[in-house]
């Protein structure tokens, strides 16, 4: 339990690691540049790290709840190698348009529903209004802002598509390591641009 101490809800693919559609095996796994010390940083700050993410692949028969446990394995053995820790994962298994009945269903769970975070703000006793929820989709900030917390969009996986301005993030950073700068220091807080980081031109 962290008593009433906010908490940094990561998305998973696009934010943390690349992506690359649905993840099926633990080998397709590759972490983003800066992702792990970024993570390392919210650790040492004394933040619970937590990931949220809809995995609606197993609704969709791509893979089964073990073959996603042995993927989220190696994810933190990934993110261990790198001295980054994450103090959770929370995924939503279902999707509307599932061919497996028993999860092709509406959810709470599914972002942009906010069930992921207050789950596990529930089971960690974390402070929502003190917590930052940093992805790379709108239905990450979606999920982020109906749960009551700040969020930050990341310029890397689906964010690089989108507008540089996004009325439901409070701040857009280039990657998570602009998030953990962002997000660790105030003072940088309350001066950046709500509009942040605007993607470099190719």
């Amino acid at each position: 339990m962290y008593g009433s101490a906010g908490a940094v809800f990561l998305d998973r693919d696009g934010t943390i690691v690349e992506e690359i559609g649905y993840v099926t095996t633990p080998d397709e796994l590759r972490l983003l540049p800066g992702a792990s010390s970024a993570i390392a940083r919210f650790n040492s700050a004394g933040l619970p790290v937590f990931v949220v993410s809809n995995q609606g692949g197993i609704a969709k028969g791509l893979l089964d709840e073990r073959e996603l446990e042995s993927i989220h394995l190696r994810l933190v053995a990934l993110l261990g190698a790198e001295g980054a820790r994450l103090d959770g994962i929370y995924f939503c298994p279902h999707h509307p348009e599932g061919s497996r009945i028993e999860y092709a269903v509406d959810c709470a769970c599914r972002k942009p529903s906010p069930g992921l975070l207050e789950q596990a703000a529930r089971e960690h006793g974390v402070d929502l209004e003190k917590s930052v929820t940093i992805g790379d989709s709108l239905r990450d900030l979606q999920a982020g802002r109906a749960a009551g917390t700040k969020t930050v969009l990341v310029r890397t996986g689906n964010g690089r598509g989108l507008p540089t301005s996004i009325p439901e993030a409070d701040w857009i950073a280039l990657d998570l390591s602009e998030a953990a700068d962002l997000w660790l220091d105030p003072t940088r807080r309350s001066t950046s641009p709500k509009t942040g980081t605007t993607p470099p031109t190719s």
